[in-house]
């Protein structure tokens, strides 16, 4: 599927002047502000650390690495971005930056963090960076997104790496536990995602993104976010019973699961998604028949949160009481 390319972002022309929240938005705050707190997580529930200078040092590189990811991808996709009311005055298709300036600002901003990493903290971690900045920039944004209506599902991996590296911090390797962590995040990414998708699949239909509900329908997407949703909710109970989770975590994971698959549930039973667009406005703002898909999307972002603040508490603030 093409999309039609913005002219501004084609040519990389810059109409008006920038200054440095525009520098700011590229590096996707928003997004990297979860990737800082999942991968603090995994970093404080490792069973050793490096010496907090240190490990602020990495957790910084990885912060920058983030954003450096979020400026290479909205490079790219500035095309499709300009055809979308969601992403539309996005800093490049909005003329503010150009696409070259938004590929270096990622590309220099990527080698800094892998450096920084390495130097901060170890070569594994470092490595993992690096990785996760080619996964998202080149596999999913270059690769998968424009392709097939699993590029969430398989790109998903790009975000579900901070816990990891956080781990890798702390312990210079990955364990069981770190691969849970990882996991985690990767099962929630589709239904968190497919949930937007779904009423905002018109301009997903029109920037020729062939997400889940413009490629598949929309039922068959709420049946998809039904079933990862089943899956989702015990796997993120599995470290209760791995002695990585304490009682804390349990009343996370159990009673903020319990609610993610009403609320799945509730998409599954709704017709969202069937009106083809969402009403113009910001990222909440729906028609009344997919009030389902906003409400599932809102709080996926909670639960992951939840979940993940659970591990702070009872790992990095001492109240972990375990559970077996």
């Amino acid at each position: 599927m093409t999309a039609p390319r913005h002219p501004s972002a084609a040519q990389g022309v810059r109409s008006l002047p920038a200054d440095w929240r525009d520098y700011l938005a590229l590096m996707k705050p928003r997004v990297m502000t979860l990737v800082v707190f999942t991968a603090f997580a995994g970093y404080v529930a490792a069973p050793s650390g490096i010496h907090p200078v240190m490990a602020a040092i990495a957790i910084f590189a990885l912060a920058l690495g983030a954003g450096a990811a979020g400026a290479l991808n909205m490079a790219y996709d500035s095309d499709i971005d300009a055809t979308m009311r969601r992403t539309r005055k996005r800093p490049v298709p909005a003329g503010k930056v150009s696409r070259s300036d938004a590929y270096g600002m990622g590309l220099v901003g990527s080698g800094l963090a892998v450096i920084l990493m390495a130097l901060s903290a170890n070569y594994i971690a470092a490595g993992l960076l690096a990785f996760s900045i080619f996964f998202y920039a080149v596999i999913y944004t270059m690769g998968l997104k424009r392709r097939t209506p699993q590029n969430i599902v398989i790109g998903g991996a790009a975000g579900a790496f901070p816990p990891m590296i956080g781990w890798a911090i702390a312990t210079g390797g990955v364990s069981l536990e770190a691969v849970m962590l990882f996991a985690i995040i990767f099962l929630w990414t589709p239904p968190h995602s497919w949930a937007l998708a779904l009423y905002k699949s018109g301009d997903y239909a029109a920037a020729g993104v062939p997400m889940m509900p413009v490629v598949k329908g929309p039922a068959r997407t709420r049946l998809e976010i039904l079933i990862y949703s089943l899956v989702l909710v015990p796997f993120a109970a599995l470290p209760v019973f791995t002695g990585l989770g304490g009682w804390v975590y349990a009343a996370a994971a159990f009673g903020g699961g319990a609610l993610f698959l009403i609320l799945a549930y509730r998409v599954f039973r709704s017709r969202a998604g069937e009106a083809g667009s969402a009403e113009e406005g910001d990222l909440y703002a729906v028609r009344s028949g997919d009030k389902a898909a906003r409400d599932l999307f809102a709080y996926s972002i909670g639960y992951l949160a939840l979940l993940f603040a659970a591990l702070i508490a009872e790992h990095g603030l001492g109240a972990y009481m375990g559970v077996m």
